[in-house]
């Protein structure tokens, strides 16, 4: 009785403190466009998540690891019914981080201002 109560606090700190710290990078991610008004400020929101979304993806997959180690009939149902949500959740992940290296990538103004390149 004591591994599972171990490993269900582990469990849920884990998830806990993924949500939190990624809460933050989607505060900012919706305070973008009304706080944003210049590139600078633009670069200063995406700059001070920097160091933060690379360390909740550790998290997440940490928490993914404890669930199937720990707790295996939960991930089976887990994914067995939620697999089209989970896998848009992980494709928006993998998407958001990779906006952030392609925004500083190309200079034009419609690829900073949109995310999407406007023809001329």
């Amino acid at each position: 009785m004591e591994l599972q109560s171990i490993w269900f606090f582990l469990w849920g700190l884990l998830w806990a403190v993924f949500f939190m710290t990624d809460g933050f990078d989607f505060g900012v991610g919706t305070l973008y466009p009304f706080l944003g008004k210049t590139d600078q400020d633009k670069r200063i929101m995406i700059n001070s998540i920097g160091p933060l979304w690379d360390g909740n993806e550790v998290w997440l997959l940490t928490a993914g690891g404890v669930t199937f180690a720990a707790f295996p009939k939960v991930y089976a149902v887990m994914f067995s019914s939620l697999y089209t949500p989970l896998m848009l959740i992980l494709f928006a992940l993998i998407f958001r981080g990779v906006a952030f290296e392609f925004r500083g990538k190309i200079n034009g103004e419609g690829w900073k201002n949109s995310g999407i390149p406007l023809s001329s």
